[in-house]
């Protein structure tokens, strides 16, 4: 798939930011997106100028992010709506990777979020109702994403509807180094793999680690 260049709307976050760097590591262009641009020329800053792979970062506004190749959606869950909407239009026939969940804490746990149209990515898909929106990356740390460093040791489940968008999508995320993605089905199966990812978040904060799901029995 030739898609000139990745843009991550919302990049400067921990998730954004991490999968921003990594997708750089394997060598492909990347806008990093933000309201403010000054915070995306900011986060393209923060790499060390001992890495090569710093050149392939550029900071840019949100609108700028969206007029790539391929656009991940990194924006967290309650700020989708204000974020996507003013950008359905350049987003328009795109492949549109969105990562978010919604969960939110109750003491000392986290839960899902039950939305009304079942999951984030399906919010998504009614905000874009011209774009092939896929679902990825939701279960991957942050701060994983972030050890640049380390070598990612984890299985993504992917899910959409649309066949050939989740192999564009594979083709470019399979780049990275320690990453399996997997076809987890149509994209109504999204929010199992949100909701998930509490319970990720429950195990790290209980045994004070870093989970990753790995899938046995798949060799691909």
């Amino acid at each position: 798939m030739s898609i000139g260049t990745v843009g991550v709307i919302g990049g400067t976050g921990p998730a954004g930011k991490g999968v921003a760097f990594r997708l750089a590591m394997t060598g492909l262009d990347v806008v990093i997106g933000s309201r403010e641009l000054s915070r995306a020329e900011s986060t393209c800053s923060e790499v060390d100028r001992g890495y090569s792979w710093r050149s392939n970062l550029s900071g840019g506004t949100n609108e700028d992010a969206a007029r790539c190749g391929l656009v991940v959606l990194a924006t967290p869950w309650e700020g989708l709506a204000s974020t996507v909407e003013p950008l359905s239009e350049i987003l328009s026939g795109k492949v549109v990777v969105t990562m978010a969940n919604a969960l939110v804490r109750v003491g000392k746990e986290f839960q899902p979020v039950l939305l009304a149209k079942g999951s984030v990515a399906a919010l998504v898909a009614s905000l874009l109702p011209n774009s092939q929106v896929v679902s990825a990356f939701q279960h991957v740390p942050a701060r994983e994403l972030l050890e640049v460093d380390s070598v990612l040791h984890a299985d993504v489940i992917i899910c959409g509807d649309d066949p050939g968008s989740k192999l564009n999508v594979r083709e470019i995320f399979d780049r990275i180094e320690g990453v399996r993605l997997l076809d987890g089905g149509s994209l109504a199966l999204s929010g199992a793999i949100e909701a998930m990812t509490a319970v990720l978040l429950n195990l790290n904060l209980r045994y004070k680690t870093r989970t990753s799901i790995r899938v046995s029995g798949i060799e691909a």
